[in-house]
């Protein structure tokens, strides 16, 4: 047999178109089967994708008052091609805009990805019925102009806008980051919940959009509907959502912090729901609709008493004395109090050198001590059991006594639903050890934590939290702002009770105290028999001006349906100004009104008052004496 040398080389050349058409056919797999964007192209050309928006889920109150709800707002599109030789100035002027405003929309239109001359592009959106309407009546003028109907949000009631929210466009970032989720919901021009419920229930109150399905010609012009509409996809309504809040305590507190910088937070103690959460200054949310709220944000921005931020969870303070109901409970718990206990107190604490001023002189029990605020018996209380051997050194000692309050919901995040919540600061022993030095500290080295100073920080809601605590004898729920949501179940971490280390009998001496601070003690000018209030004042210190004033309380004692804390910066005395707003905010929740000329008087003081940091407060004189 004769051997062909290119017998081989026919083989080869085989093999190699069969790799060829191998992978010809592999890449044909790729583009029509797996890879979807040509076929997404080719789609894009032939059929134009009208989106149809949904209106925006309600937020409702607590008895069932819509607070946020829908009203009309219009899209202005525009068909380049068919708005050729549009009276640019005449068109202008109808929306109240310049001439360069319209340039650079027309730039970005041209930007967008598959730009079509043919097709309405969005030029405007979000205008309200005002805002159309002379617009309307001018649209015969123009070529190529259309209008697509949507929703802007509308407000019942002038306040609750931290805790409600916002709507703004989606930002450029916020996209990127909804795709790295795999959100696909959103596109450019979108709108989207940028704070307080809006953005924490964004993904029920938004619903799903719909689609309508147009035919285009070789041109991108839409031609009729592709198949009558039968594979149009009908928009989904968002979830309504019922708040926990009060809107008529919310309106109230906002009314009675007017003027004033600080907060008020209260909470129903049996089932951690958030009755109202008023941050101020404030401002009206309907101030931050459509197309003005570009220019109104910027205003509050640069305003220097900053109401964008939310300072009933993001503002941090020194607790004061209304932590000493905390160190109390802790010290009972640990065996060093109790409601015989009795320290002598003689104008202060005194170990060595070291002295923490008080205005008492003698020896108090511990409900006298909550009554009067004395600052000794709770520095002594603290260095006994800080101090004592059993923990085999301070730094364990410590340790136990912070574990304590973790329990009760200090040092870290509650968890609350309203966003950006801050986390308050309890140090721990090694912060101290950096600081001093491993066992070159002790009880009297740190001693101001034991009043509520030094390094100790709080935000307000968790002294509103601490309240429920007490109220409740040991347990609280996550405070939060949603009761239900419509179609769905709320967070389980709102309904998991959190039971705190301190032992239930440990709370009627800590209560009686309380109630005694009303009665007869620091607060004792809010005395209201009828609420069965018991309540803890503090004056916070500040380095930056004038003490800001605080209290916490809750009410009745037997069954309390009301915890609360509020914070009145640079105000001085808790008792002047944080206890009666307390007062009058419990009053107004369990009766409904204000009943006595006295507390009446109140109500129009505290409404007047001027306590801004930059003006004057004007205090009258039945006020004066009270701490």
């Amino acid at each position: 047999m004769v051997n062909d040398p290119y017998q081989n080389r026919r083989y080869v050349i085989g093999g190699f178109m069969l790799l060829v058409v191998a992978i010809y056919v592999a890449r044909m797999f790729v583009l029509q089967i797996l890879d979807t964007s040509y076929r997404d192209q080719a789609d894009s050309n032939a059929f134009y994708k009208e989106i149809t928006y949904p209106p925006r889920g309600v937020i409702k109150d607590r008895n069932g008052k819509a607070i946020a709800f829908n009203k009309d707002a219009y899209d202005i599109l525009i068909t380049v091609r068919d708005a050729k030789g549009i009276d640019t100035a005449s068109f202008c002027n109808a929306l109240d805009i310049d001439r360069a405003t319209f340039e650079e929309r027309m730039k970005k239109i041209r930007q967008i990805p598959g730009y079509s001359p043919y097709t309405p592009q969005t030029f405007m959106s979000q205008l309200s019925d005002e805002e159309f309407a002379p617009f309307q009546e001018k649209l015969f003028r123009f070529n190529g102009i259309s209008v697509r109907k949507r929703t802007l949000r509308n407000y019942s009631y002038p306040c609750g806008a931290l805790l409600l929210g916002d709507l703004g466009e989606i930002s450029g970032e916020q996209l990127k980051r909804k795709q790295k989720e795999n959100d696909t919901y959103y596109q450019p021009g979108d709108f989207i919940g940028l704070g307080g419920l809006e953005r924490t229930y964004e993904t029920y109150l938004r619903g799903q959009k719909g689609v309508k399905i147009w035919l285009r010609d070789a041109h991108g012009r839409k031609k009729g509907r592709f198949e009558d509409g039968a594979k149009d996809v009908p928009f989904i309504a968002g979830s309504d959502i019922t708040t926990t809040i009060d809107i008529d305590l919310q309106a109230y507190g906002e009314q009675l912090m007017a003027n004033k910088v600080g907060s008020i937070v209260a909470i129903e103690p049996k089932t951690g729901e958030i009755l109202a959460m008023v941050s101020a200054p404030t401002y009206d949310p309907s101030l931050l609709v459509g197309r003005k709220r570009s220019k109104e944000f910027l205003k509050l921005v640069k305003n220097p008493y900053k109401p964008l931020f939310d300072r009933t969870v993001q503002a941090t303070y020194p607790p004061g004395s209304t932590f000493k109901t905390a160190n109390t409970l802790v010290l009972m718990q640990e065996g060093f109090v109790n409601a015989n206990k009795c320290y002598s107190c003689t104008h202060g604490f005194h170990a060595g050198r070291l002295t923490v001023g008080c205005h008492h002189n003698g020896a108090l029990d511990l409900i006298t001590a909550i009554k009067l605020s004395c600052n000794a018996y709770f520095c002594y209380g603290f260095k006994d059991m800080v101090d004592h051997p059993k923990y085999k050194g301070a730094a364990n000692g410590f340790e136990t006594w912070k574990k304590h309050l973790v329990s009760m919901g200090f040092g870290y995040r509650l968890g609350t639903d309203a966003p950006s919540e801050k986390r308050g600061y309890i140090p721990n022993a090694g912060v101290y050890n950096k600081i001093y030095g491993e066992r070159h500290w002790k009880a009297t080295t740190i001693i101001s934590d034991a009043i509520g100073q030094g390094e100790i920080l709080t935000t307000p809601i968790q002294l509103a939290n601490l309240a429920a605590v007490i109220a409740n004898k040991g347990y609280y729920y996550t405070p939060h702002l949603i009761k239900s949501i419509a179609g769905a179940t709320i967070d389980t971490a709102f309904t998991n009770k959190h039971v705190s280390t301190i032992n239930p009998k440990h709370f009627g001496p800590v209560i009686d105290g309380m109630e005694q601070v009303v009665q007869h003690g620091t607060a004792y000018w809010i005395r209201n028999d009828e609420l069965g209030m018991c309540g803890k004042t503090g004056t916070a210190e500040n380095p930056h001006g004038k003490d800001h004033a605080l209290f916490i309380s809750f009410a009745p004692k037997n069954d309390p349906k009301i915890a609360i804390c509020v914070v009145v910066e640079n105000a001085g005395f808790g008792a002047t100004w944080a206890a009666p707003i307390a007062a009058l905010m419990t009053e107004k929740y369990l009766n409904g009104q204000i009943e006595t000329p006295k507390r009446q008087y109140w109500e129009t003081w505290l409404k007047e008052a001027n306590l801004l940091p930059s003006l004057a407060p004007v205090i009258p004189s039945t006020a004066k004496t009270h701490k």
